[in-house]
């Protein structure tokens, strides 16, 4: 035990002695991690959502003629049910959430299955208790199975689209991207608003 603490009071005061300039690189890591994932305006993404996490699919989409409003008469929607496993922004840690789509909306909502993991950026609930993905499907990033990382296949995916869109070469050498890094970045970016 007593080495243990010796260990940590030195990469303490090491991890001091870098000073901001150590946490102005990781800032600047977690940035670039999240511009590789979700493209140059992941700051305004993270800015214009009402509810950003990582969750756990617990059911797969259906869809309802649930909301029943005088004028616009009936309103279908698309319902999918998440536990939220990491809060980043609006919402709570263990929460369960029935979000609902206007089922004319082309989000990618509609191919969730149950125990997927996933980072969303959700626009703030409308009048109608409706809300959908800031940015379509670029507002959803499927994660691994244990909800830690970025999946190879999404990964891959999205280094495809952007690659045309030519993001600074410190952003294209990132091999893998922690939901942990991005969530630091949306983080920061969302309390700026």
């Amino acid at each position: 035990m007593r080495v243990y603490r010796h260990v940590l009071v030195v990469a303490s005061m090491c991890l001091l002695s870098l000073g901001p300039a150590a946490v102005v690189s990781a800032q600047s890591l977690d940035q670039a991690a999240a511009e590789s994932i979700l493209g140059p305006q992941w700051k305004s993404f993270s800015r214009r959502s009402g509810m950003i996490f990582t969750g756990t699919a617990l059911a797969a989409p259906v869809e309802t003629v649930a909301i029943d409003r005088p004028v616009l008469g009936l309103i279908s929607s698309v319902q999918v049910r998440f536990r939220v496993d990491e809060p980043i922004a609006g919402v709570e840690r263990g929460q369960i959430l029935t979000i609902r789509e206007w089922a004319g909306a082309s989000s990618t909502l509609r191919s969730m299955i149950v125990g997927e993991h996933v980072l969303l950026f959700l626009y703030p609930l409308s009048r109608f208790g409706l809300t959908s993905p800031v940015g379509g499907s670029l507002g959803q990033v499927r994660l691994d199975s244990d909800g830690r990382w970025v999946s190879k296949n999404e990964f891959r995916r999205r280094r495809e689209v952007f690659r045309r869109s030519s993001l600074p070469d410190s952003v294209s050498e990132i091999q893998s991207i922690s939901a942990e890094q991005l969530a630091r970045a949306i983080r920061a970016a969302w309390e700026e608003r």
